[in-house]
């Protein structure tokens, strides 16, 4: 895999898991733990489905060799998947996606921290902006911090520390581990989270067809793309990427959900947008043509 082709695979994942909010706001009955029992048990048998047709039965090999790093992994994927459908039943979209977005600040502090690698200066620079435009964005759209908008906050929190770990996991995984089953393991785990807390299950036909939809795509085949990027992607630079989950998901739920987004959120998205695309054309211009912080095969 090359470094441009890792680029487009987390760029199709951030697409693809922006659907979510907008997705949410077509269900007609589905409470956030039932939403998180449909989506990650289809998202199982989504991951499920792809590791038997790649690789056979070599998968349960990697599970019964993964060790720590596997089940890390999974309990991290595991946070993510539980407390994001969650948010998304307690505050807005833009809410959920803008403290999301803390996750490159949490990263590169854990890889500074536990890996000891030292960042690039443009890797700096451009969480500094980064940051700068989703403040923009918060100050814009985000909804005043009280009552059932504060718990959504407190519970999306865990999605970018949980998700800081993962990619540090990822990153000294490199390639002796395969993490892909980590994706699945950590379905299963959402789905024995949930299940007693849904019960009993009420989604109609109607709900439970769009929540097999973010389960197969915008769930399972991502999350997959992301551990298959994290082999040549930095742990930073992937948790960077990720913010355009936060503009694309923006633009979702404002074109079909009708939650509008203001001219100070349409502001920080593109600023977002200008330091995402300068930091990959400056890493391309370096010597290497990658991170100057020291890429690992490494999500």
């Amino acid at each position: 895999m090359t470094h441009r082709t890792a680029l487009v695979l987390i760029v199709v994942a951030t697409l693809l898991w922006s659907m979510a909010g907008v997705v949410s706001r077509l269900l007609h009955h589905s409470a956030g733990f039932e939403m998180v029992v449909w989506r990650s048990a289809v998202a199982a048998l989504t991951v499920l489905l792809l590791l038997r047709v790649s690789q056979g039965t070599a998968w349960l090999g990697h599970v019964r060799t993964g060790g720590a790093a596997l089940w890390i992994s999974g309990l991290c994927w595991a946070v993510m998947y539980t407390c994001f459908m969650l948010a998304l039943t307690l505050t807005a979209v833009a809410n959920v996606l803008i403290v999301q977005s803390l996750g490159p600040i949490f990263t590169a502090l854990m890889v500074w921290l536990l890996l000891r690698r030292r960042l690039a200066l443009r890797t700096w620079v451009a969480l500094v902006i980064a940051a700068a435009g989703m403040a923009i964005m918060y100050l814009g759209d985000v909804s005043e911090l009280s009552g059932r908008h504060a718990l959504g906050i407190l519970v999306a929190l865990c999605i970018p520390l949980a998700s800081a770990v993962n990619l540090v996991v990822l990153q000294r995984s490199g390639q002796a581990v395969d993490l892909r089953a980590a994706v699945m393991l950590g379905a299963v785990m959402s789905v024995l989270i949930a299940l007693p807390l849904a019960w009993p299950l009420r989604a109609d036909a109607h709900d439970v067809m769009w929540l097999s939809f973010l389960g197969v795509f915008q769930l399972g085949i991502p999350c997959v793309l992301l551990v298959l990027a994290a082999r040549k992607l930095a742990a930073h630079e992937l948790a960077l990427l990720a913010l355009l989950e936060v503009v694309f998901g923006v633009a979702w739920a404002w074109l079909f959900a009708g939650e509008a987004p203001g001219a100070m959120t349409l502001l920080g998205g593109a600023l977002v947008i200008a330091v995402l695309v300068a930091h990959e054309l400056w890493g391309a211009a370096a010597p290497t043509g990658r991170s100057v912080a020291g890429v690992v095969s490494h999500k």
